[in-house]
């Protein structure tokens, strides 16, 4: 939880007008209403503010994001990388010494600001282009997997045989995601099929606008092929005549829910640029 003293220091350090501190300083201790009485609180953002993401990317900037670039250019053998995005991480590094010395002194850094790692979140494993034949070697099976921004990311291969990195929607998220599809389908199951079809699409697209990435097209197939198989039901429910035909669905299918396809390009290829 964030420690309210380190909060404002930080604050202070970019922001000089003190009416914007004494704000920020009232939505920190603002607290919450428990059996009708107020209680103040000491520790944490206030839950559910529109404040509260940016006030904990502030203070993980100074606790983590600075003191990791000081820790890797005085302490790192190899090259380090980080990856954030909101309380959500991941390092790379080149060795596991290093790695082990990272954790211990992130561990260390973490309690110094009255934060601790996650026990189930917080592991090191071996990845990358070399890991599946070190672990060969070894007598040892695949890499391990670590999920991150939804995506499971797996060591993939080529069909080369190269080093390719692979992302899988997280089928724990995908099915949470589909409970709530079929939910909301049974409530809004007598709405008109056209408006009932137009309100899917929204729903589908966006979901393979985020995840449609190279090689997780046959996760998306299953997520379509469910959404299918939600809505018809969904549909059945309607009347207990059961009309809806499987011809008469695929068109509707067709044309209401989008197909997979590919969004987003391959890590490589994001960074070229065309130039005159």
């Amino acid at each position: 939880e964030i420690d309210h003293a380190w909060m404002l220091r930080f604050l202070e350090h970019r922001v000089a007008d003190q009416r914007i501190v004494r704000l920020i300083r009232r939505w920190l201790t603002s607290g919450v209403i428990e059996n009708g009485k107020r209680v103040a609180a000491e520790r944490g953002t206030p839950q559910g503010a529109v404040i509260s993401p940016l006030l904990a990317n502030i203070y993980l900037h100074y606790v983590l994001d600075l003191w990791v670039h000081q820790w890797r250019r005085t302490h790192a053998t190899g090259e380090v990388i980080v990856v954030r995005y909101a309380d959500d991480s991941v390092f790379g590094f080149e060795s596991k010494a290093t790695a082990q010395r990272f954790l211990h002194d992130l561990q260390a850094r973490m309690g110094q600001f009255g934060l601790t790692l996650h026990p189930d979140k917080t592991r090191l494993i071996e990845f990358g282009r070399f890991a599946a034949t070190k672990r060969r070697k070894r007598g040892q099976g695949r890499p391990e997997t670590f999920d991150f921004l939804g995506f499971t990311h797996c060591c993939g291969t080529t069909r080369q045989g190269g080093f390719r990195l692979l992302r899988l929607t997280v089928k724990k998220r995908m099915r949470v995601t589909l409970a709530a599809l079929r939910g909301a389908l049974m409530r809004r199951r007598h709405e008109p099929i056209n408006v009932l079809g137009q309100w899917l699409h929204r729903v589908v697209q966006g979901y393979f606008n985020y995840h449609a990435v190279p090689g997780n097209l046959k996760r998306l197939e299953g997520f379509r092929r469910e959404v299918c198989r939600a809505w018809r039901h969904a549909l059945l429910r309607r009347s207990q005549r059961h009309r809806q035909s499987w011809e008469r669905f695929n068109r509707l299918a067709r044309r209401h829910i989008p197909n997979c396809r590919q969004a987003h390009p391959y890590p490589g290829a994001r960074f070229d640029a065309s130039r005159p």
